[in-house]
């Protein structure tokens, strides 16, 4: 066997070569190796931060499960139509901001025919509160705007939504509808006819103070079995914001996360019903300061905690939202205020009542099935502009922190699909396919134009706060100027995973629209809830619910002896598998979309006879009641007596 063997001077030359070799990796990794480390951690932190995701075909299984027909709302002869407002002369070069708003609609039965199938809303562009049959459900009568007579002026005023509701407890629907430039105005329906003749006008509070209300709910604040109203202000009382030939000077908000230059809030106790009007006591004079002033886009109210009280729940732009507890009594108000808890890992931003997020929709509803009323918030969340969160408030069920001032909530927008959305204005929570899971909603968008001008608008918002409140530091947003004004609606349908997942495009429903409101009802008694958003500056739209294979429901509408619908009433029914699903008659709550009060439950597939328990409870003035019944599926009406 022959035996190889390498000299010595080659063997150590070759040991050279290996040493060369690493040294000059070495001088790589050294030169390269923190660079590759980077692009390592920052590929493991998108993998970590990445969204959750589903495949395309269960986006399809998801959508497949909803079908709806969209058609625009009617629109009525009247004044020249504008697409900016006349504004105050310091307020000329931000024009397009001012003129952001407006949009509202609701869903009712103001035509008393048994079901919520009559619109009312806003077109902005020529400032008409037009009352409209939905789409689709007969010509009971021809869509009408409502004659406010001499009580308007449209050089100085603008209507920003309409709220019905039977404010004299006569049996009938009426109107109320809130302004910039003015105090409410309530539109009496006054008998059967369904036109302009049919509802009048009356002044809410006399005395002709300039209010600009954002947002206004009824609830039965004091649990006396009468319907209260709450009315948010914006800009601040007696400015001249709409009045384009003003002297002096007007303010914008002093701060972009902690403004507190608002106008006030206002809690109007029914009295009695007048001859020719409704009278309300305003009993805001018990708010303190920290209660009073926020820029309030959206009101909701809500009993949170059991008693059959509503708390109030306020969506406030640029600055922190604020929780009322309500601890009133009948003829008494009284409301502390509830904070959450600031936990290591937790923001300061995402601690209900310690925000500085712009606050500007509210909805309700049981996601996690505990019981209790979650909360569904809007605010801006616009990709490569201004990444804030939309709140999803899911209450931890500790009740007894609310006693100590402690708002039990934590946000869980983000863990569930719902904290990025765009610039999102009105929220909406319910039931669309009747599986027994809610789906979610929200309009979204704030202008829309050719020009970007998020750069400004960031410029504007990291300047300092004294220079905010001047107008002249501003800079131009007018006609033709974009801000997130090419967005689409989300619908948002929960997936196996337990997160929501917008499905519009599969849907059919992802066009671009500058939305605000959205109200729901079941507008042709089948028991698929109906849609409709308020869009600003164009066509507002209704969309019918033809979801195939949607299953059983359960409606109630709760109404005392006189027809009038019990506001705050909950109800609560268990299905046959031990789940228990629980809602409540909603008095408007939102920014400017009007829900019916009626009361829906999806229930999955249950058999069309059976009964199944519910539970109705409701408060007056003798305390708390509560009625057991056994209901099969369908819609019923639920008499439960007198208001007191």
């Amino acid at each position: 066997m022959a035996i190889w063997a390498l000299p010595c001077g080659v063997r150590a030359a070759g040991t050279r070569r290996q040493g060369i070799v690493v040294k000059v990796m070495e001088a790589q990794f050294q030169r390269y190796g923190r660079r590759l480390l980077a692009l390592a951690l920052l590929s493991a932190l998108y993998l970590l931060a990445r969204l959750p995701g589903i495949s395309p075909s269960e986006r399809d299984s998801l959508a497949s499960r909803f079908r709806f027909d969209r058609a625009d709302l009617p629109v009525v002869p009247g004044p020249e139509r504008r697409s900016v407002r006349p504004v105050h002369p310091g307020l000329r070069h931000i024009s397009a901001w001012i003129s952001a708003v407006g949009a509202g609609v609701a869903l009712n039965d103001i035509d008393d025919d048994g079901l919520p199938n009559d619109v009312c809303y806003v077109d902005v562009r020529t400032d008409q509160v037009i009352v409209t049959p939905a789409p689709g459900t007969g010509g009971r009568y021809q869509a009408f705007a409502l004659n406010s007579g001499n009580l308007y002026r449209r050089e100085t005023m603008a209507p920003m939504g309409c709220l019905p509701g039977d404010m004299n407890e006569d049996g009938r629907t009426d109107i109320l509808v809130y302004y910039w430039g003015r105090t409410p105005i309530a539109f009496l329906h006054t008998g059967a006819q369904m036109n302009p003749a049919g509802f009048e006008p009356a002044e809410l509070i006399p005395g002709g103070e300039r209010w600009y209300t954002n947002s206004a709910t009824f609830a039965d604040l004091d649990g006396d079995g009468h319907t209260d109203l709450i009315v948010s202000n914006y800009f601040p009382d007696g400015a001249r914001v709409l009045d384009a030939h003003a002297t002096g000077d007007e303010h914008m908000q002093h701060s972009m996360s902690r403004a507190f230059n608002s106008g006030r809030k206002h809690l109007l106790i029914w009295q009695s019903d007048t001859k020719g009007g409704v009278q309300y006591r305003d009993m805001s004079g018990t708010l303190t300061d920290e209660m009073n002033y926020g820029w309030t886009l959206a009101t909701g109210a809500a009993d949170l905690d059991g008693d059959l009280l509503p708390e109030i729940y306020f969506a406030n732009d640029f600055g922190p939202d604020r929780l009322w507890h309500n601890l009133s009594t009948p003829g008494r108000l009284k409301f502390e205020l509830l904070h959450g808890i600031k936990t290591l890992g937790v923001p300061r931003s995402k601690v209900l009542g310690r925000d500085s997020f712009k606050g500007m929709g509210i909805d309700f509803g049981d996601v996690n099935g505990d019981g209790w009323q979650d909360m569904f918030i809007s605010n801006i969340a616009t990709q490569y502009a201004l990444e804030e969160s939309h709140f999803l408030w899911m209450s931890t069920g500790h009740l007894e922190l609310i006693r100590r001032g402690i708002a039990p909530y934590v946000d869980r927008s983000e863990a569930l699909g719902l904290s990025r959305g765009g610039w999102g204005w009105d929220t909406r929570l319910a039931d669309f396919d009747n599986d027994s899971t809610l789906e979610a909603l929200q309009a979204v968008g704030f202008a829309r134009g050719e020009v970007n001008r998020w750069p400004e608008l960031q410029e504007i918002a990291m300047g300092n706060d004294q220079l905010l409140e001047r107008p002249a530091s501003w800079n131009r947003f007018e006609p033709g100027d974009d801000l997130s004004g090419h967005l689409h609606n989300p619908f948002y349908v929960r997936a196996h995973d337990g997160r929501f997942y917008d499905v519009s495009p599969e849907l059919s429903l992802a066009e671009s629209h500058v939305s605000r409101g959205i109200a729901v009802a079941d507008v042709d008694g089948d028991g698929r809830l109906d849609y409709a958003f308020g869009n600003q500056w164009e066509d507002s739209q209704f969309f019918h619910n033809t979801s195939p294979n949607a299953g059983a429901f359960l409606g109630l509408r709760v109404r005392r002896a006189n027809g009038v619908p019990v506001i705050g009433a909950e109800a609560s029914v268990q299905l046959p598998a031990g789940r228990r699903l629980k809602s409540f008659s909603d008095g408007g709550s939102g920014h400017s979309g009007k829900r019916s009060p009626d009361i829906h439950f999806g229930l999955g597939r249950v058999r069309a006879d059976e009964a199944l328990p519910v539970v109705v409870r409701w408060r007056d003035t003798a305390g708390i009641h509560q009625r057991s019944l056994d209901l099969t599926p369908g819609w019923h009406i639920v008499q439960v007596g007198g208001s007191s």
